[in-house]
């Protein structure tokens, strides 16, 4: 029987059906959740109230991933590389707080990696990274119809116009980190 080096990876890139579909594909992740988390009213949040851009909350995914396979910095470079870190508030025409860049750490580890991969990225961007680097707070999964999202409806627009080519950056740029599939 062989143990596996669970870690968690909470980070949010925009639209949680991008981020999803891109951490479904890479080698060692077991399983990727879409949520909210960063928010500041009570109670579990839905989907229409994130969406509203008053409670706080970012739309993020939450990444269990095997770090015997892959490192905790791999998933942040991944990320890092298949969004826009420079844009405050915004992945293209998502707007508002709840579509930020930010990576919710879970220790002081994953904080200090965190700092040191934004450091190290940010001489490959004309603009500042403006991803926020925040403690890990309540993490709440999010409907089930926004589970899978990209697998579920590959063919709606969106997915098509937005995800596909997100999907195809990432192929291209990380070959050497994809699942056998």
């Amino acid at each position: 029987m062989t143990t596996k080096n669970l870690q968690i990876a909470t980070i949010g890139g925009g639209c949680f059906w991008c981020t999803e579909a891109v951490f479904l594909e890479v080698k060692g992740v077991e399983k990727v959740v879409s949520g909210y988390s960063g928010g500041n009213v009570p109670g579990k949040p839905t989907y229409r109230e994130v969406c509203s851009g008053l409670t706080g909350h970012a739309e993020v995914i939450q990444v269990t991933f095997d770090a015997d396979v892959i490192s905790y910095e791999d998933i942040l470079v991944i990320f890092m590389t298949t969004h826009d870190p420079t844009t405050l508030n915004r992945q293209g025409a998502d707007r508002g707080t709840q579509y930020r860049s930010v990576i919710f750490y879970h220790d002081d580890t994953q904080k200090a990696i965190a700092e040191a991969v934004i450091n190290e990225l940010s001489k490959y961007f004309e603009d500042p990274i403006v991803t926020e680097i925040s403690e890990a707070q309540t993490f709440f999964e999010a409907e089930q119809e926004h589970q899978d999202y990209y697998r579920n409806n590959e063919q709606q627009g969106y997915c098509s116009f937005v995800i596909t080519p997100k999907l195809v950056k990432f192929r291209k740029l990380h070959a050497d980190k994809l699942k056998n599939t």
